[in-house]
This record gives C-alpha cells, sequence and structure tokens, in this order.
C-alpha cells in the first residue's frame, strides 16, 4: 500500500504539473490566431495572378507587390497571409501547395488544404466547417476569437474564408502532400503526443502492484508555417512533461 500511495501522489504530481503547464506556460509563449487581411479582394487578385505569373525563388514583399500587384500596406498583409495558408514557407520560399494550385487540376484542391491549414482550430471546432452556413461560420469565429460577431477581427476572418472558399475544392482534398514544408505545417492541424507507458520509479510491479498508466496530450497547435514555433513547443514539452523525476 506504501508503494502505492507514493506512485498515486506521483501521478497527482504529474497531472498539477500538466494543469498548470497547459494553463500558463504553453498559452503565454504560443497564442494561436485566425489569419485574415483587412481587404479580403485582394485575396483573388493575388491567387489570380498567381496562376499567371512564374515561380518565384521568393515570395517576397517586392514579390508581391511588383508582380502580384498589391501595393502598400495591403501587399505586406498578402505576403504574410500567403505563408499562412501554406504556400510560402517561413522563409519566403514556394511550397507544393503554391505549385499546385498553379495547375488547373489541382487547384481547387491546394485552396482547400490551405484553408485547413490556416484555419485548422476552426476544424477542431467542426469537422466541416467549409461547409457551415455563413450565419454557422461567424456563430464559429465568435467562439473561437471570444470577440463579437461585428468586431474587425470576425468580421474579416469571416470574409477571407469566403473569399478563398471561392477558389477551394474540398473533394479529395485530404491527399497527402510530399513536401517537407507542408508536412511542417499539418501539424497546426491538431497533434497527438502520446507519453510512452513507465513504471514508476517506486518499482510499482516489482512490488507486485502491475499498475501502468499512459498518458495522451491533446494539443491544439497554432497554424503556422515557422518550424522554430514548433521546435520551442516540443523543447518545453520535454523539459516541464516528460522527465523522469516526476513519477
Amino acid at each position: 500500500m506504501f508503494a502505492f500511495e507514493l506512485f498515486a501522489r506521483g501521478q497527482l504530481r504529474f497531472f498539477e504539473k500538466l494543469r498548470s503547464f497547459c494553463s500558463f506556460n504553453l498559452m503565454e509563449k504560443i497564442v494561436a490566431s485566425l489569419p485574415y487581411i483587412t481587404s479580403a479582394g485582394n485575396i483573388e487578385k493575388a491567387l489570380d495572378a498567381i496562376r499567371s505569373a512564374a515561380v518565384p525563388d521568393r515570395v517576397s514583399q517586392d514579390f508581391v507587390k511588383t508582380i502580384l500587384k498589391i501595393p502598400g500596406g495591403s501587399g505586406d498583409q498578402m505576403t504574410t497571409f500567403l505563408k499562412k495558408i501554406g504556400f510560402a514557407s517561413s522563409d519566403g520560399r514556394p511550397t507544393e501547395l503554391y505549385t499546385k494550385f498553379r495547375n488547373p487540376t489541382t487547384s481547387g484542391q491546394a485552396v482547400a488544404q490551405g484553408i485547413r491549414l490556416a484555419y485548422a482550430p476552426l476544424y477542431v471546432r467542426s469537422e466541416y466547417m467549409h461547409e457551415l452556413s455563413d450565419e454557422k461560420l461567424l456563430g464559429l469565429l465568435v467562439e473561437e476569437t471570444g470577440q463579437a460577431h461585428d468586431s474587425n477581427p470576425v468580421k474579416y476572418a469571416f470574409n477571407c474564408i469566403k473569399a478563398l472558399k471561392n477558389f477551394a475544392n474540398f473533394d479529395g482534398d485530404e491527399t497527402e502532400l510530399q513536401t517537407e514544408e507542408v508536412e511542417k505545417v499539418e501539424v497546426g492541424r491538431g497533434f497527438e503526443a502520446a507519453q510512452p507507458r513507465h513504471e514508476s520509479d517506486h518499482g510499482s510491479t516489482a512490488k507486485g502492484i502491475g499498475l501502468n498508466l499512459g498518458y495522451t496530450i491533446n494539443l491544439n497547435l497554432p497554424a503556422t508555417s515557422d518550424q522554430a514555433v514548433f521546435n520551442a513547443i516540443f523543447k518545453s514539452l520535454k523539459e516541464n512533461l516528460l522527465r523522469e523525476d516526476d513519477a
């Protein structure tokens, strides 16, 4: 019984640490946001131009403003937005989604994948977010953001989703994309890390208790193509949750 009590106390400490970590550390370091630009009309303009323009070495602000012809601050927003929807990596390199979008046979599926990547938190709440009516989509955005239905973040995100959906084809969009950049971003759609089962440091199995527990940690990660963000998450998980002294 004494060994079991020590074991149980160890699990309690673990869950207390888990709760503290998820409530404070993770939320303080990583704040997921739904990407948007203030002028959703520029999405159609940018995507139409991408189809006709040659693939650049970098999706830079100069490329967006000069070739895609979206000037000023709107061009700056679009440069970031294209990264958020998985069309460019964090350093601006065009991704497989970018090239697939330029192919007429896979264009719609590429945009559908981009929507799933950029608005992954909404898919956690509703698996078929892209099929929702305007009213239900607006309500979903209110739930996710905590903002009022007529607030700018909600209105901008709503308009951007609607604009992207005009280019999207969700039939068969779950096909796996074989590129490093997109695979990294895919983590943003939902990450499940299972902590390996292990015996208590107090030797519970040796004492005849025979009790092993496994933990499943579900994290909703931000939709980002920046690998440094995910590296920080995994490092923090390792340092705060997966240490041997948690038993």
